[in-house]
């Protein structure tokens, strides 16, 4: 099935990210359409676009990752070193399947497409 997948992994606790905030939006001109914006299920993970809604094109992926570990209660300074992480990925297949993960501490992040 197409669409724009995420998984959140906290490498601080060593288990998935549940309840990280994230929106994507799509590059619509100078500046930035939101597409959708919702939280991660208790696995760690979020459908973000499904089917025709994805297309060609630049898309952001804004993850509000100092609210999330404030809520985990794990040790980082005020304010955070990391608030938001925003992920910026060009897709080239309409009606591909992209999945986005993020591996995360409060200091530091990690990318790649994943399956």
């Amino acid at each position: 099935m197409s669409g724009l997948s995420t998984h959140v992994l906290d490498l601080t606790g060593g288990r998935p990210g549940a309840g990280v905030a994230v929106s994507v939006s799509r590059a619509a001109g100078a500046g930035w359409t939101v597409l959708a914006s919702t939280t991660t299920d208790t696995d760690g993970r979020a459908k973000l676009v499904q089917g025709s809604d994805l297309g060609v094109g630049a898309y952001r992926l804004a993850f509000e990752i100092g609210a999330y570990f404030r809520s985990t209660g794990a040790a980082m300074a005020e304010p955070g070193f990391l608030e938001t992480v925003v992920i910026e990925v060009n897709l080239s297949e309409a009606g591909g399947h992209y999945h986005v993960p993020l591996l995360v501490s409060p200091f530091g992040y990690s990318t790649y497409r994943g399956s």
